[in-house]
This record gives C-alpha cells, structure tokens and sequence, in this order.
C-alpha cells in the first residue's frame, strides 16, 4: 500500500466510522422511529465510551487495579440509565486477560467498585432521592447508542493501529 494512500484512510476511515455511529445516534429523534430517546439516555455510551478509554490506557507491565475499578465505578453508574450494561465487564475482562495485565486484585477491584455504585443507589433509592428498580430488560433502546459509539471507537482505535506509518 502507498504511503499516501495510508496516511488518506489512517484520517478518513476514523471519521466516517463516528459518522456512521452519529447517524446511528440521531435516528431515535427523526419522527418515523418507532422509539424516541431522551438526552439521559446517552450517558450509558457516554460513560462506557469513557470507562474503555481508560482501560485502553492502561501500559503494559503496569497494575491494573484502579483502572479496572474505575471502569466498573463508570459501568456501574451508567447502569442507573441501562442496567444491562453492566455485562460490560466481561469484555472489559477479556481484553485485559488478553493483554495479561488482568490479576486477582483487579477482579475484587471491579466488583468493589460495583459494591460502591450499589451501595449509593441503595441509599439514595431509600431516601427517596432517585426511584431505580433493577431490571435488565429496562431501557434496552438506550443500547443503540451505546452500541455504536463502543463499535466506532473500537473499529477507528484498530484502524489507526493498523495503518500507523511507521
């Protein structure tokens, strides 16, 4: 492959991958959709797109603990607006295995973090601050763009890497 033609998809294909996943993003809102979205319906995408951003910084040979209990304190707020995204872990677990950065340590550091997310919805739900009822089925339009913007960031962070000039 040229340089040139590189260095063309190495900007481009990035571009219209969050593109694609901003059209995806708009279509709850056009009047012909069968489902509407709030705006409060993206921050699962905004807080998951976050959470794998901060695993995807982890160095190799470095500890993973805090960055796995952050990520599981992201995906556990974020499940107050789509509580299945919690699965999000185990990908999440999965990626770090496959780096071997992934311990003991930081498995009890994910689900400490989870414990602290559920402590507070617990509490604030007790004093009648917030109404959450857990249900994995509620909400589960909000996956749409939660869903695209994980796949953009993902397929334009594996393009970049591919097509690095080096």
């Amino acid at each position: 492959m040229k340089r040139s033609l590189q260095n063309t998809l190495y900007h481009l294909l990035p571009v219209v991958f969050w593109l694609l996943a901003a059209g995806v993003c708009v279509l709850p809102f056009l009047s012909f959709f069968p489902f509407h979205l709030s705006l409060f319906d993206f921050l699962p995408a905004l807080l998951a797109w976050v959470a794998a951003i901060i695993l995807h910084r982890i160095r190799r040979h470095d500890s993973s603990v805090e960055q796995c209990f952050l990520t599981a304190l992201l995906l556990g707020v974020a499940a107050y607006w789509l509580p299945s995204v919690v699965f999000l872990v185990i990908p999440a677990w999965g990626y770090l295995i496959y780096r071997h950065i992934f311990s003991f340590r930081s498995f009890l550091a994910s689900l400490i973090g989870f414990a602290v997310v559920a402590v507070w919805l617990f509490l604030l739900a007790e004093l009648a601050i917030i109404d959450f009822h857990f249900s994995l089925a509620y909400n589960l339009y909000a996956w749409l763009p939660t869903a695209a913007v994980l796949v953009a960031w993902i397929a334009s962070s594996i393009v970049r890497n591919s097509l690095r000039v080096r």
